[in-house]
């Protein structure tokens, strides 16, 4: 098994707002990875909370991972227990209700020896790659299909817009969720927005080009890549989004 991460900060020292993480059994040949991109709060501040994006993505995604880790359920059960405690975490100085309490967007899988699970919400991916190399992504597309002139924060956590992880556990259920296969699975790779901008945002190749690309130069040679491409329009007079960088986080899993 080949096991792969890289996480970049968009623009240090500014803290990272993403996490990412795997976790291996003890015995057995199962695993289990979690990837979390932070929502970049408003330029005031004001999300109600005294705390900031990256202790809540460190707090969301070590208890998720330690759920899914132990098999607790189904990665919607885990997740939503994750979200559970990360709020019990918060204190009575943090309002929770808030719209821009912190929160996060999900990429999450899971496998043994005979099932791979996959979980995404929002605008993190997962790349499923067959032992033939054809590659399907696993994504969340509500956030994309809103009409463009339509403010997303208005839509956020809404019937009809879009959802993230943040203080409802009932948002687990929303979550883009399945399984396949073990032996349907050759590869498997959860990427923050950061790196789908590869696809996404600059072109540089369709899901299967980048699932190939992260094979052959790993997660950080495909993160150099969007650095490039970022910093070659840097004005992003070409290339619309709404940071000139972001966080980039991937983690690659060969079965």
């Amino acid at each position: 098994m080949r096991i792969e991460l890289a996480s970049d900060p968009a623009a240090p020292p500014a803290p990272n707002e993403d996490y990412a993480a795997v976790a291996l059994p003890a015995s057995g040949a199962g695993g289990a990875l979690v990837v979390l991109d932070g929502v970049t709060p408003p330029r005031d501040g004001d999300t109600g909370c005294v705390h900031g994006v990256p202790w809540f993505v460190a707090r969301l995604g070590g208890a998720f991972l330690e759920l899914a880790g132990a098999r607790a359920g189904t990665l919607a059960d885990c997740l939503a227990d994750a979200v559970r405690r990360t709020a019990a975490a918060h204190g009575p100085a943090c309002d929770l209700t808030h719209r821009r309490t912190p929160q996060a967007t999900v990429a999450a899988a899971r496998w043994d020896g005979e099932t791979v699970e996959h979980l995404v919400l929002c605008d993190a991916a997962l790349l499923l790659e067959r032992p033939d190399g054809a590659v399907r992504p696993v994504l969340d597309l509500r956030l994309s299909r809103l009409p463009r002139d339509l403010p997303a924060e208005e839509m956020r956590n809404r019937e009809g817009g879009f959802f993230t992880a943040a203080a409802d556990p009932e948002v687990a259920a929303r979550a883009v969720a399945g399984s396949v296969p073990r032996t349907e699975v050759a590869a498997l790779t959860a990427l923050t927005d950061g790196v789908t901008r590869w696809t996404e945002v600059f072109g540089l190749g369709d899901w299967t080009a980048l699932q190939g690309r992260l094979r052959k130069a790993g997660p950080q040679g495909v993160v150099d890549e969007v650095r490039a491409a970022e910093a070659a329009d840097a004005d992003r007079g070409r290339y619309r989004r709404g940071k000139v960088h972001d966080d980039a986080s991937a983690v690659l899993v060969e079965l």
